[in-house]
């Protein structure tokens, strides 16, 4: 065994450290110190936030851009029932439910006095977007936690698994109903900033785009998630799974292309497209690279090849990226008052690097990629160095 290959073994629980892993505990633990600072003493010392731009890289990055990321669950359960496609559920499942407990950790962090955060469980805004949203993210962190439960009494308080098994399927249509319904609010909140955000990205439809965006997204983060799980672990998905997975998400996807068009043209707005103005090459960047190259690729023989579908799969998810920090900094923040200051960075990078940590050591010993004991023989020195 090398010095980069430990695997630490305490009370018949295991994890691997290797290099990679403690430069993301190092991550993580700088977060951690920068999360203290900010419960102590509020924002001003960890953020550039101001009450002209409330909303920073917390709300556009951990939340928003999280959320969409997160879908992957809940796009990935209206499938698996196509057996085809069941071998990505587990892995989608503790993705989205890692994903959504960040974002809620993200939540809590951008509550101005985060000790209300308690508030909105007893006091009932129901007129608000944010309420509604508060409440749906919540509850479907619940259910995705519930739905996780299956794969924990495999291994521990055994006797619950069957009662877990039983509830399933109710859980799983709750777990369809809320995301659907949190993924198009956010977009929702950009309805009353008509007068702020740049022509291009504000529209009538913005609900349904943040919706149909989180549901294509998913399927490419899963594809992500099996090609890197693949190489750490040597669990590979079949290749015509991943890629018919993402074909489904490419028919949504050319619908939403098809839509942007639509409302680009209903509201007279192809000119702003050729200003070559910051916001508008970066909506042609987004639209470009994010949206028509995927759909070249996927819809062509080009899918065939893993190479080709893995370059599908990240060009869709930064394209969604792009899309959520453009419509909170590049459409509505013009004059360069606002910055993510080293603090805001500090947490957000954090926050992946415990999500990462967290996704290693329950891949590790629970059944998530088919076998515990064929995760381990796959740990090999041969590919400890893609381990992370």
């Amino acid at each position: 065994m090398t010095s980069a290959y430990r695997c630490y073994r305490l009370l018949g629980w295991s994890f691997t450290l290797t290099p990679a892993r403690m430069i993301l505990m190092a991550l993580a633990a700088i977060c951690l110190g920068v999360v203290a600072i900010r419960l102590a003493t509020g924002y001003q010392y960890v953020t550039n936030l101001t009450d002209e731009t409330p909303w920073g890289l917390w709300i556009a990055f951990d939340v928003m851009t999280g959320v969409a990321l997160a879908g992957g669950g809940y796009s990935t359960a209206l499938l698996v029932h196509w057996k085809k496609f069941a071998p990505v559920a587990r892995g989608a499942l503790l993705t989205s439910l890692l994903g959504y407990l960040l974002v809620m950790f993200g939540l809590f962090l951008d509550i101005g006095q985060w000790f209300n955060f308690w508030r909105p469980f007893v006091s009932w805004g129901y007129t608000s977007v944010l309420f509604e949203v508060f409440w749906c993210i919540s509850i479907y962190t619940t259910i995705l936690s519930m739905e996780f439960t299956e794969i924990i009494t495999e291994r521990i308080f055994k006797g619950f698994h069957k009662h877990i098994k039983k509830i399933l399927p109710v859980l799983l249509i709750i777990g369809l109903v809320f995301p659907m319904m949190h993924q198009s609010s956010l977009g929702g909140l950009f309805l009353i900033a008509k007068d702020k955000m740049f022509p291009l990205w504000w529209s009538e439809y913005i609900p349904l785009f943040f919706l149909m965006s989180s549901f294509f997204v998913g399927s490419a983060m899963v594809c992500v998630e099996s090609d890197l799980a693949r190489r750490a672990y040597g669990h590979t998905i079949p290749h015509d799974v991943l890629r018919g997975l993402a074909r489904v998400g490419g028919f949504v996807m050319a619908i939403y292309l098809a839509l942007k068009a639509y409302d680009i043209t209903a509201k007279g707005e192809w000119g702003l497209l050729l200003l070559g103005t910051m916001q508008s090459n970066l909506f042609l960047c987004e639209m470009v690279l994010g949206i028509i190259v995927p759909l070249a690729i996927i819809f062509s023989k080009l899918s065939k090849s893993r190479f080709w579908l893995m370059v599908y799969a990240w060009l869709v998810v930064l394209g969604v990226v792009g899309n959520r920090m453009n419509c909170v900094f590049t459409s509505m923040y013009t004059s360069g008052d606002y910055f993510p200051s080293i603090g805001e960075f500090a947490v957000s990078i954090g926050l992946v690097a415990i999500g990462c940590l967290v996704y290693c050591f329950l891949v590790e010993n629970f059944n998530i990629l088919g076998s515990e004991r064929a995760v381990q023989r796959n740990v090999t020195k041969d590919n400890i160095h893609d381990l992370a």
